[in-house]
C-alpha cells in the first residue's frame, strides 16, 4: 500500500491550498479586481513552489551537496527556484487581468479610462492602440473563469504607459459591482479540502513528521 508522508504532502499542497482559497474569495466578490501579469504569474509560481520543493527539487539533489549544506542546501535551491521563476516573469509580454468580470461590463469602463488617458486611442474589434502611452494591446475573455485579459499585441511597448492604465483601470473599476462567480465555490471547496487533508494527515503522524523533517535537513 502507498504510504503517504505527511511532511511531503504539507509542503506539496500547502502554498497550493491557500493559492485556491484566495482566487475562491476573488471569484465570490461582488466587485472586479485588477492585477498585473506579472502578479498574477508571481502568486502561480509560489502556489506550485511546494510541489517543485517536495518533488523535483529532492529527487535530484546532489547528495554530496546536502551533506555539505545540511539543511542550508534548501536555501540554495528556493533562491534557484525564485531567481529562475522572476526571469521567467521579467520575459512575459505585459498583462493585465480584471477577474469576475466580463467583457461586455468592462468594455465602457476600459473605454472610459482610456479616454482620460489618450484622446487618440482607437479600438479594432478587441484590440486597442494607445500612440500616446505606447501600448497596443488585445483583450481576451475568458467566459468559464468570468475574467478579461488585456494582452499586449507585439513587443514594442512602454512598461510606464502599462502602469499608468492600470492605475486608471483600477480607479475606474472601485465603483462597479458584478455578481459573484459560482466558480469561485469550487476553488473554496478543493483548497479547504487540500487543507483538511494536510491537517489530517500532519495530526495523525506528528511522529512520522519530525522524522521527515529530520530527513530533509539531512540532521
Amino acid at each position: 500500500m502507498f504510504a503517504v508522508d505527511p511532511l511531503h504532502l504539507a509542503i506539496g499542497l500547502g502554498p497550493l491550498a491557500t493559492y485556491l482559497l484566495v482566487m475562491g474569495a476573488i471569484n465570490l466578490s461582488s466587485r472586479p479586481l485588477i492585477t498585473s501579469g506579472a502578479r498574477d504569474a508571481a502568486a502561480l509560481a509560489v502556489a506550485v513552489s511546494g510541489l517543485v520543493l517536495a518533488g523535483p527539487m529532492e529527487l535530484f539533489m546532489v547528495e554530496r551537496a546536502a551533506q555539505f549544506w545540511g539543511g542550508g542546501v534548501w536555501i540554495i535551491l528556493l533562491s534557484a527556484y525564485a531567481l529562475a521563476s522572476l526571469l521567467v516573469i521579467l520575459m512575459l509580454r505585459p498583462r493585465l487581468i480584471i477577474y469576475n468580470a466580463t467583457l461586455e461590463q468592462l468594455r465602457p469602463l476600459i473605454e472610459e479610462a482610456v479616454g482620460r488617458l489618450d484622446p487618440e486611442a482607437r479600438w479594432a474589434g478587441e484590440s486597442l492602440v494607445m500612440p500616446q502611452l505606447g501600448v497596443q494591446l488585445h483583450a481576451e475573455a475568458q467566459p468559464v473563469l468570468k475574467n478579461v485579459q488585456l494582452v499586449a499585441s507585439g513587443s514594442n511597448q512602454n512598461v510606464a504607459g502599462w502602469r499608468r492604465l492600470e492605475t486608471e483601470l483600477a480607479t475606474v473599476l472601485r465603483r462597479a459591482k458584478t455578481t459573484p462567480n459560482p466558480a469561485g465555490l469550487c476553488w473554496i471547496l478543493l483548497g479547504t479540502l487540500a487543507g483538511l487533508t494536510i491537517t489530517w494527515y500532519l495530526a495523525r503522524d506528528p511522529a512520522g513528521v519530525t522524522q521527515s523533517m529530520s530527513d530533509m535537513l539531512r540532521r
